[in-house]
């Protein structure tokens, strides 16, 4: 990219030389007016130029070592696998927080507010069933793509050198995935809610030293309570999208750099 500013050019001209359907004009025509604003163009060049300078830093690929087809590795869905459970993810997040509008942490009355609130989800609200449904199935197909594809990378080799630290993220992500899913878990507050969570109590009490600490921390005492079901509620909703969100985030742009690893 040239650090000159560059000649005003006649975008209309050129557009007029072209023979363009009606769909690539109007696509064409809303790009220029952005790039005009936002020199979306400048940007890009800027990022394709940095992505190859950092490339060429990598060490070289088995496909460019010897010369292989390198479609196959680089855009098989089947073998990366981290964009199901990205798109699972994405699923997850858009469906609870719409659950989110019906849903409130409360343990008061009997049936509990919380548990009066999740039968009207499935029972009465139009699309409800539809809604928890599809949330709870983008979080199980989110635990397994990302069970599958912490397999695939360590079968094929592709924790290692250069790649530990996404490795390592990569055991981070899954565990707060695992994270998600207790909490989730516990939010509906019924007999399976509360017998996981007394589980989880007894968990953080028996580890040595800070066990109590541990204990009244997340669960908000030795016994469930109000205070457990907020804390769940807010780690579910608001600490875990935030940290996973932003380790994806970090994690998708340390395989941008490094590429997608092929077997070893």
């Amino acid at each position: 990219m040239s650090l000159e500013r560059k000649d005003d050019y006649d975008h209309d001209a050129w557009l007029k030389e072209k023979d363009l359907s009606p769909v690539e004009t109007t696509f064409l025509t809303a790009l220029i007016w952005m790039d005009k604003r936002l020199r979306i163009v400048d940007y890009l060049e800027i990022l394709e130029t940095l992505y190859y300078r950092v490339n060429l830093q990598m060490p070289k690929s088995h496909t460019e070592q010897y010369n292989l087809d390198n479609k196959f590795w680089y855009w098989y869905p089947l073998y990366t696998l981290g964009l199901f459970s990205t798109l699972a993810y994405i699923v997850a997040a858009v469906s609870g927080a719409l659950l989110g509008f019906y849903y409130s942490p409360a343990t008061s009355g009997d049936p509990t507010t919380a548990y009066t609130q999740i039968e009207f989800i499935m029972t009465e609200l139009q699309f409800g069933f539809f809604l928890r449904s599809l949330h709870r199935w983008s979080a199980q197909v989110m635990v397994a793509a990302v069970f599958l594809h912490m397999l695939r990378v360590y079968f094929t080799g592709a924790y290692k050198e250069p790649r530990e630290l996404n490795w390592i993220l990569g055991i981070i992500l899954i565990s707060l995935t695992m994270g998600f899913g207790y909490t989730g878990y516990l939010l509906p507050w019924d007999q399976l809610a509360f017998w996981a969570g007394q589980i989880g109590v007894e968990m953080a009490l028996s580890v040595p030293l800070i066990g109590e600490w541990a204990a009244q921390l997340v669960f908000g005492g030795f016994t469930l309570s109000q205070a457990t079901l907020q804390r769940m509620y807010i780690i579910h909703v608001f600490l875990l999208p935030f940290i996973v969100t932003t380790l994806i985030a970090i994690h998708i742009g340390i395989v941008w750099v490094q590429g997608i690893a092929e077997p070893h």
